[in-house]
């Protein structure tokens, strides 16, 4: 399993807000994801950073988001 490079926020999803694991990086601004187990939130996790920092790269500072 590849690991998110940046640091990274687990924590669970209460019940009525569709349960799992929500996985957020606190220095990439609205990156995040989640998953139904921890390890299924990191790996997508990983994925979004990938995608994150790709699109950064491709367009510069994204001006929807504060950094």
């Amino acid at each position: 399993m590849t690991m998110p490079k940046h640091k990274i926020e687990l924590r669970p999803l209460t019940e009525e807000g569709g349960g799992g694991w929500l996985a957020t990086f606190p220095d990439l601004p609205g990156c995040m994801s989640d998953g139904e187990t921890p390890d299924e939130a990191l790996r997508n996790a990983a994925e979004a950073e990938i995608a994150w920092l790709d699109a950064k790269q491709k367009w510069g500072k994204m001006p929807c988001l504060t950094e």
